[in-house]
C-alpha cells in the first residue's frame, strides 16, 4: 500500500508553512545546486514524478517545454499546483510514479524532486525511466541522502540541555523500510545506499554526468538551524542522461 501523507489534512498544513511551499524553488536549500544540472527544456516533452506544488513544471514551462506533465500521488498537491503553476502545456496528473504507463520515448526529459524516497524499488522504477526516455534524453532528480535516511529517525543526537551533539548513521548496508519523522509526523521512507542510486543508473543504461550534495546557499546561513546543516549531507543531487 502506498502511503500518501500529504493528502491528510495535519500533515499538508505543516507542509504548506514550509519555505519551498511558500516561496517556490528560491525556498528550497538545493535549489542553487539543482538548476545547474537541468537541461535545456526548448521544444522538450517533460515528466516530472512526484511534482508536488509544480515548481518545476512551471519552471520547464517558462524556459521552452513544449509539453510539461506533473504526477503525484496526493489530491491536495496537485489541487495547489493547479492554481500557482498552472498554464498553457502543463497538465497535472494524480497517480503513484509506481503505477504510471507510457509508451516507450514519450519524454525528453524526467524530472523529479525529493520523492524517490517514498518509493520501495528503484531500479524498477528507474527502467521505466528509461523506457519513456528517448535516446539522449536527461534524468535529473534530487533524494534524500543515504547518510540522512540510513538510521532512520532523521533526527540529530543531543545532550540532556538540547544541544545537537552529532547526528546517528547506523544500519547503512540495511535498505528499506524506514520509519521516520518528518514536520512532527510519522512517514514511511526507503533507505538504499549510495552505490544503489549509481549503479542502478550505470547498469541500467544511464550514462552518470553530475552528482551533487548541495550545501545550503550562504544566503540562507542566517536561518534558524541552517549552519547545523554543514555537519551532514541531508540530499543528493544526480543529472543522467540515456544511452
Amino acid at each position: 500500500m502506498k502511503e500518501n501523507k500529504y493528502d491528510q489534512d495535519s500533515f499538508f498544513k505543516k507542509y504548506s508553512e514550509m519555505p519551498r511551499s511558500q516561496k517556490g524553488l528560491s525556498g528550497a536549500g538545493e535549489w542553487h545546486e539543482l538548476q545547474r544540472l537541468l537541461p535545456d527544456f526548448s521544444g522538450k516533452r517533460v515528466l516530472d514524478l512526484g511534482c508536488g506544488y509544480g515548481w518545476h513544471c512551471k519552471n520547464a514551462a517558462e524556459h521552452g517545454a513544449a509539453f510539461v506533465l506533473g504526477t503525484d500521488i496526493s489530491r491536495k498537491m496537485l489541487e495547489r499546483a493547479k492554481v500557482l503553476n498552472g498554464g498553457d502545456g502543463i497538465e497535472y496528473r494524480q497517480t503513484a510514479m509506481e503505477d504510471l504507463r507510457f509508451p516507450a520515448a514519450s519524454f525528453d526529459v524526467v524530472l523529479s524532486s525529493l520523492a524517490f524516497h517514498y518509493v520501495e524499488d528503484f531500479p524498477s522504477l528507474a527502467a521505466q525511466v528509461k523506457r519513456w526516455l528517448k535516446p539522449g534524453g536527461a534524468f535529473i532528480f534530487s533524494v534524500e541522502h543515504p547518510v540522512f535516511t540510513a538510521y532512520g529517525s532523521q533526527d540529530w543526537y543531543y545532550d540532556t540541555n538540547g544541544n545537537i551533539l552529532h547526528f546517528p548513521v547506523d544500519n547503512y548496508y540495511i535498505e528499506g523500510k524506514r520509519d521516520a519523522v518528518f514536520l512532527g509526523e510519522p512517514v514511511v521512507k526507503y533507505h538504499r545506499t549510495l552505490t544503489t542510486y549509481l549503479d542502478t543508473l550505470l547498469r541500467g543504461g544511464f550514462s552518470l554526468q553530475r552528482m551533487v550534495e548541495p550545501q545550503p546557499p550562504e544566503s540562507m546561513m542566517e536561518l534558524p538551524g541552517m549552519r547545523d546543516e554543514l555537519r551532514r549531507p541531508m540530499m543528493l543531487l544526480i543529472s543522467a542522461t540515456v544511452f
